[in-house]
């Protein structure tokens, strides 16, 4: 019988395969007393299957292949840290000796532990690290229960057309399939920062997250469409849905080849604007997909992932060859530098703030202030790496004159440090600060006389302007990036930003979204920064569009207040 079911699309383009259905460790386990004088047995048998993953993990880190995204080998050096850490590794053993129970229900009363810890923190990225722990602990079990951390293939042919259906993937199971030439994930977990997410973007495979039920529903080689653009998937379609999407996705693929041929155009529109579209990285590895897509620059470098999932901090050394390294092979380019966002939830070098709302609390520009010798040591390498380049240096979640007032002070000292140890920098070094705060949205002036050049953070903008955690399956269908507030509040901000003559950007998720390209050029958008993979297309839409045709239409759209006008309104627009 034909179905469909609805998740949150991740990775665009459309997959047609069968099933094939991944089993993981049931994470109910049984518990029983373990006697006296078998309690150091247990211990020893949790300590072995301790053994066993952390062998497994490191052969497949000798496993990934070359052509492998970057991301892999990150994601399994963070399980072996999850796996050596001492809540992980040691607790158990603990809870085995005072409480007298099986290993099993040992590691389970654990993770649950760490779960509930988890389940407290605000920020959608951190929050979605718990899936790492899960998957540790699913080895774990595994090792223990006597079953293979290895999950088999079936032995049909076609690898190209099979759909992996997953509870949710840990980046050791993607490593293990990466031989096979699958068409796509789905999994009933996971957000827009998961792993799979993570993976599936990299790989550029139609992908989809938070299906909640697809792993139940679905059964062995059943014939699967997915259209990673909708969110969508048609379980054992008819004859005509078939047909129709294996046309569907002819075309998707032919456009993806067209799309190839504009990487060396230059983006303009049909009455001549220029615009310049860049790219937002997390990692120095990324460059090589940023100029494979022909962006114009770096329009966003994340740093805090060069903190996070860590023991100690990155010195000032490794930062500054971090950011060298992107500078250089970018030859010239642009490259802005944010500094680190982290939050309050996050626990820095020993030192961990308590806040009841983590995400309202102390995080981005405001740790770092209160963390002046560890921004200081950031400012300095970020300094040091401009001397190499056209570098500029992004404040995240500004709010007040105060704030810009006391990083500007901070910069001048790292450029103090540098000069009294005779190191160069680029001296005119610009610096930026994002508005991802309706606050300072509302405030403009006050930044526009204090800073070279603002981006438009648009998750946390809309999030906070909306209060809806976009992380949040249960209220992410309520994150509405054309919600009526959220577009005056745009492009006011481009607005103004224009009016006063200094550099605007955007580098939310909506600078990538091709449906809105044209209503943000519309709104006086020059500068857009996005995921790699969707510059070609971003583009290819700037290329089609007229400002003269689209201003008066975009006038309309902001006067309008109806969601569903609105919507009909954009597809208008684009057509």
């Amino acid at each position: 019988m034909s179905f469909t079911m609805h998740g949150i699309p991740v990775s665009g383009g459309i997959a047609i395969g069968h099933a094939h259905l991944v089993s993981h460790a049931r994470l109910e386990v049984a518990h029983y007393i373990v006697p006296q004088h078998q309690v150091a047995e247990e211990s020893a048998r949790f300590d072995a299957a301790l053994n066993t993953v952390r062998a497994e993990l490191e052969e497949l880190r000798t496993q990934i292949p070359p052509s492998a995204p970057r991301e892999f080998e990150a994601f399994l050096n963070l399980h072996l840290m999850i796996l050596n850490d001492s809540t992980l590794s040691q607790a158990p053993r603990q809870i085995i000796v005072s409480e007298q129970c099986n290993a099993e229900w040992a590691l389970k009363v654990q993770m649950d532990v760490l779960l509930d810890q988890f389940d407290q923190i605000e920020d959608g990225y951190l929050r979605d690290r718990k899936t790492d722990v899960i998957h540790v602990v699913e080895r774990l079990l595994k090792t223990l229960l006597g079953q293979p951390g290895y999950m088999p293939v079936p032995a049909m042919g076609g690898e190209q057309s099979l759909i992996l259906v997953a509870r949710d993937l840990s980046p050791a199971d993607v490593i293990q399939f990466r031989q096979h030439q699958f068409a796509s994930f789905i999994t009933d977990l996971g957000g827009t920062t998961s792993h799979t997410a993570i993976v599936a973007r990299s790989l550029n495979i139609p992908s989809i997250v938070a299906l909640h039920h697809a792993r139940q529903l679905i059964r062995e080689h059943e014939l699967l469409i997915v259209d990673g653009t909708l969110g969508m998937i048609i379980v054992d379609p008819d004859p005509q849905a078939l047909a129709e999407y294996r046309l569907r996705q002819h075309q998707w693929e032919l456009e993806r080849q067209k799309l190839k041929r504009l990487r060396d155009t230059r983006a303009t529109t049909l009455d001549q604007i220029e615009v310049d579209l860049q790219a937002n990285i997390e990692l120095p590895e990324d460059v090589e997909q940023v100029r494979e897509n022909g962006a114009a620059g770096i329009g966003l470098f994340r740093t805090e992932f060069l903190f996070l999932n860590r023991d100690s901090l990155p010195d000032e050394d490794e930062q500054f060859e971090a950011y060298r390294k992107v500078v250089r092979e970018m030859d010239g380019l642009p490259v802005t530098i944010r500094t680190y966002d982290l939050g309050a939830d996050k626990q820095i070098n020993g030192v961990e703030h308590a806040s009841t709302n983590p995400a309202l609390g102390l995080r981005a520009i405001r740790l770092s202030l209160t963390e002046p010798q560890m921004f200081l040591v950031q400012l300095r390498a970020m300094l040091r790496a401009s001397h190499y380049g056209k570098l500029k240096i992004l404040i995240p979640m500004v709010m007040s004159v105060s704030e810009i007032n006391q990083t500007l002070i901070y910069i001048a000292q790292a450029k103090q440090g540098l000069e009294g140890r005779y190191i160069p920098y680029d001296r005119n070094v610009e610096v930026g600060g994002m508005i991802e705060i309706p606050a300072a949205a509302l405030a403009l002036n006050t930044f526009i006389k204090k800073l070279d050049f603002l981006s438009i953070g648009t998750n946390d903008l809309i999030q906070y302007t909306l209060a809806i955690d976009r992380s949040d399956d249960t209220v992410s269908h309520l994150y509405d990036p054309l919600h009526p507030a959220v577009l005056n509040l745009v492009a006011y901000v481009i607005k103004t930003v224009n009016k006063a003559g200094k550099p605007i950007a955007l580098c939310g998720e909506m600078a990538g979204d091709v449906q809105l390209t044209r209503l943000l050029l519309g709104f006086g958008l020059r500068q857009f920064s996005m995921h790699p993979a969707r510059l070609l297309e971003v583009k290819q839409q700037v290329l089609k569009s007229s400002l003269r045709e689209i201003a008066p239409q975009v006038g309309k759209m902001l006067r309008a207040d109806d969601p569903d006008k609105l919507r009909a309104m954009l597809d208008r627009l684009n057509t």
